[in-house]
């Protein structure tokens, strides 16, 4: 019946047609680490299956939009599934264990100075590489195996509300053309899926948690700031492949005024995953993250491995820099916010996985607490209604949602409070105005080797990193090289390897404010940041091109591009830019990331 409704009856009525409704005891937005780490939890306390655990994700299959590094600290991932204490214990070439440990200073295009390494930083005979996407789409058998119902290719667009509390959600309508009209042959309403609790684990900058933190005035004490990762996976020769080998690096090829870094990992059978996280709280509105990845793999330190391989992956995706300052609050009436929804990245480490599956677990275990003894949801269903709509479900007595407001709680008691504290100054001392990079490197060194956050003072971001964004006459155009082709590639060629697809007749899913003007947008950015947004973007969604009938420059969103990084809803100076979930299984199809 579910799967009729989500995917099969097709009505050509306008969009005011009530939903069909679902009820379900726990309703998941997001189907990556935490959000099944939330569902399996659940389930595995939930030993009878009393219990209707629903996880939506919008990609066509789970960890089709997951990307990470990924250097795991599988600490989360041995209290979730006990039994498997060793990687030998799980499917064979999911996880390589670190064998070798790196840090460079990259000096200029030539030099690879070594650097100290913190020993609470170090990953040999601790931490596991692996590929998140497929490690999600493992963690999504096991889920399915106890009794989780998994629905891929599914956008949640919209929160539903009962006075001030969440009573649920609802899938984006399907069938909507570019002028926001339902199509006439093919037009259907989405589903509301209404539950006891609704957790929103839909990773780094999510709209329908972006919705939630302003409607609640959730935000923690400092700001947010976020970074950009860019990745490819090569395929190099087996005499330049050390398995189990990471490193790390700073420095070249970003400025001093640009926090980032690189890393390569070598996992699997001749795998490497080498990579650039930008912090996107830089001034210059001439940088390009994407080209400064490209360049990064022409230092000898990258060249020398990638040489003579193959690049068979690309992917981008922002990730929470803010620490633990920058936590909002994680419960709010009706629900709450689980994994990167929230920000649980501990940058130093460059590690979020392991805390995000934690705070699902956590989330789970209060939510297990309070649902034990009652009765399921779906038993409030009379006989006498054949069918539950967003016009009947009002009717029903379904009780009060729960209140998870012991999950935040449980959260600061845990190991996720602990290993963030530690490192709380850490990031945040390279945005500090009197540090610089080589100012911040030395009191981050400080602080991992000798201080370890015990210090009376917590630093502050301040501002977004919109606000960041200074104007283009402060500085000089950067002329960034040509790609090669081999070690190097034009941003279409990165992107024929994401798989990425949407439907070119549907709305436009990158919002530009109230009434999608993109030219008073033009009008607005082009003089003051000349096209900033086609140098964040790392997919070519945006262009700004000269009108010759007019003179005018033209602001061009290429979506049908989009890989759902969200840089363009976080870095974009003029506030404009509003990313908003496309149809369900739009967007890319990464392999290996």
């Amino acid at each position: 019946m579910l799967l009729r409704r989500l995917y099969g009856a097709r009505r050509t009525v306008a969009s005011v047609v009530p939903r069909l409704v679902e009820l379900c005891d726990v309703c998941v937005v997001g189907g990556g680490p935490a959000g099944l780490a939330t569902a399996i939890r659940l389930k595995q306390l939930d030993k009878d299956n009393k219990y209707r655990v629903v996880v939506l994700e919008k990609a066509t299959d789970f960890g089709g939009h997951i990307v990470s590094g990924a250097v795991v600290n599988p600490v989360a991932l041995k209290e979730l599934f006990p039994e498997r204490d060793t990687s030998q214990k799980y499917p064979d070439g999911l996880f390589t264990e670190v064998t070798e440990d790196q840090f460079k200073l990259l000096m200029g295009k030539k030099l690879a100075i070594p650097v100290p390494m913190p020993s609470s930083m170090r990953n040999k005979g601790k931490n596991w590489v692996c590929s998140l996407n497929q490690l999600t789409k493992w963690l999504s058998e096991r889920a399915d195996e106890l009794g989780v119902e998994l629905y891929p290719g599914v956008s949640v667009s919209d929160m539903i509300y009962k006075g001030n509390e969440v009573a649920g959600v609802a899938t984006k309508d399907l069938g909507i053309d570019k002028a926001g009209k339902p199509k006439p042959d093919n037009f259907e309403r989405g589903l509301q899926f209404q539950a006891r609790t609704t957790l929103l684990a839909e990773g780094c900058r999510g709209s329908l948690t972006k919705e939630i933190l302003k409607k609640y005035n959730l935000y923690g004490p400092s700001k947010q700031t976020y970074g950009l990762g860019i990745k490819e996976v090569w395929q190099v020769t087996p005499d330049k492949f050390k398995k189990g080998f990471t490193s790390h690096t700073m420095g070249y090829p970003l400025s001093k005024n640009v926090y980032g870094g690189g890393f390569q990992y070598h996992f699997g059978e001749n795998l490497v995953a080498v990579g650039l996280v930008v912090g996107l709280d830089y001034a210059n509105p001439y940088v390009s993250p994407y080209q400064e990845f490209q360049k990064m793999k022409h230092h000898p330190y990258y060249a020398n491995v990638l040489e003579g391989g193959k690049c068979i992956s690309y992917a981008a995706r922002t990730l929470n820099e803010g620490g633990l300052q920058a936590i909002p609050q994680l419960n709010f009436p009706g629900g709450a916010l689980v994994g990167a929804s929230a920000g649980f990245m501990n940058v130093p480490k460059i590690k979020g996985s392991h805390t995000a599956m934690k705070s699902g677990m956590l989330a789970a275990e209060e939510i297990y607490r309070q649902l034990s003894g009652l009765e399921s949801l779906e038993s409030a269903i009379p006989a006498d209604i054949e069918e539950l709509t967003s016009e009947n479900v009002d009717k029903l007595e379904l009780g009060a949602t729960l209140n998870l407001k012991a999950y935040p709680e449980a959260v600061s008691k845990s190991w996720i409070h602990d290993e963030l504290y530690e490192v709380r100054n850490i990031r945040p001392a390279f945005n500090n105005k009197l540090f610089g990079l080589y100012g911040g490197m030395s009191y981050s060194g400080l602080d991992a080797m000798i201080l370890k956050g015990r210090v009376p003072w917590t630093f502050q971001f301040r501002g977004t990193d919109a606000q960041h964004t200074q104007p283009a006459a402060n500085f000089k155009a950067i002329e960034y090289p040509k790609p090669d082709g081999k070690l190097s590639f034009d941003i279409m060629t990165s992107i024929s390897r994401t798989g990425t697809y949407h439907d070119d007749t549907e709305q436009n899913h990158l919002r530009i404010g109230p009434t999608q003007d993109l030219q008073a947008h033009s009008r607005k950015s082009w003089d003051k940041y000349q096209g900033v947004e086609s140098r964040y973007c790392p997919a070519g969604v945006y262009e700004f091109l000269k009108d010759d009938a007019t003179g005018e420059m033209k602001f061009v969103i290429n979506s049908q591009n989009c890989i759902h990084c969200k840089t363009c809803d976080i870095k974009d100076p003029t506030g404009d830019t509003n990313w908003v979930v496309p149809e369900g299984g739009d967007g890319p199809k990464y392999f290996c990331t």
